[in-house]
């Protein structure tokens, strides 16, 4: 019934740009909570009426133009047969991450369709329980992100570990980022076939590359992933990398790159050229703020993007504290665009 974002991916003209938040299912809204403290996480995620449950839960409260499914994007490095916990306030961990090339060169492609059964379950789930009120968005991590977390073993603020063994063993990362490029690619065209009409690749810790370093380790893998996605527009998102959104926009296969808050409307419609739509990059720190604020910075940054080719969204996720009437000022302020 609301096709707007799919019309603004596509570059279509809309009469306002659609809006969602990544993370938007999640700790700020007191009814995912509620479940929080009944179920442990990959309980949630793994359940896939509880997934869908939380996938809808903001479009019924808060009524986003998309929904984007519950899920993580370490479900990918559990295909792999790597264990993962993710504990509250803990962060990830992966209790045997690799150490060696010799483990590097031992990783092969899974059977995603066995081993992430109650992904493609959940997005089933969350189609029915939408009853086509918005599309739903599926998503999975980029490879250069899970190769950290598979070397680091958890969580940091700059993967040295990673970065080091990236260095160290050229051959061994790309045999791992290629086994994580083909999985996604298998893993996001699945979840597609499930009824995601779109999917998102997060490149998380992208910015954490020299350009140099990108063109080896980020930006290959995301072009493998998005030539090979079947039947839904891709979105890349690859965090603080500025300076490739000239190189990712004329990726085959790219229908919009996600931007975070350290890059200008302007600066990036200049990059992009308009070959792709944009969407973006509201700092989510200043959802902490009040919703006439909110408000007002909203309708300037579409300004500044214009409503052609552009999706409004978060520079990154939403964060756990942000008052519930300030995430509804930020999706009442794109609804209400050029009502006056």
């Amino acid at each position: 019934m609301n096709e707007l974002f799919l019309k603004a991916l596509a570059g279509e003209p809309v009469p306002r740009p659609p809006v969602w938040m990544m993370r938007q299912a999640g700790r700020y809204l007191p009814e995912y909570r509620a479940l929080r403290d009944k179920y442990d996480f990959w309980t949630r995620v793994q359940t896939p009426e509880l997934a869908a449950e939380i996938t809808t839960q903001p479009i019924d409260r808060l009524g986003m133009d998309a929904a984007i499914l519950f899920s993580d994007i370490l479900t990918v490095p559990l295909a792999l047969g790597f264990e993962v916990t993710l504990n509250e306030g803990e962060g990830p961990r992966l209790p045997a991450p690799i150490r060696t090339p010799e483990q590097a060169l031992a990783l092969r492609v899974p059977d995603v369709a066995d081993r992430l059964h109650y992904v493609f379950e959940a997005v089933r789930a969350t189609v029915a329980r939408l009853e086509g009120r918005v599309p739903l968005i599926g998503f999975a991590g980029a490879p250069w992100t899970l190769f950290c977390y598979l070397i680091e073993g958890r969580g940091s603020k700059d993967f040295g570990m990673a970065k080091a063994f990236a260095l160290k063993h050229p051959a061994a990362t790309a045999h791992v980022l290629g086994v994580l490029a083909d999985t996604t690619i298998h893993y996001l065209n699945q979840q597609i076939r499930a009824g995601a009409r779109a999917v998102q690749v997060f490149d998380s810790w992208a910015g954490l590359l020299s350009p140099d370093d990108f063109d080896v380790l980020a930006k290959p893998w995301l072009a493998r992933i998005a030539a090979g996605v079947e039947g839904a527009p891709v979105i890349l998102f690859a965090k603080g990398s500025t300076y490739a959104l000239d190189d990712l926009s004329r990726l085959p296969g790219v229908a919009a790159l996600g931007l975070d808050w350290t890059v200008a409307p302007e600066q990036a419609r200049a990059a992009t050229g308009g070959r792709v739509s944009l969407q973006g990059n509201y700092d989510p720190s200043h959802l902490l703020t009040d919703p006439a604020t909110i408000r007002r910075e909203v309708r300037t940054m579409i300004d500044r993007f214009g409503t052609r080719g552009y999706i409004a969204n978060l520079g990154h996720g939403i964060t756990p504290g942000v008052p519930v009437a300030n995430a509804q000022a930020f999706v009442e302020a794109v609804l209400s665009y050029g009502r006056g």
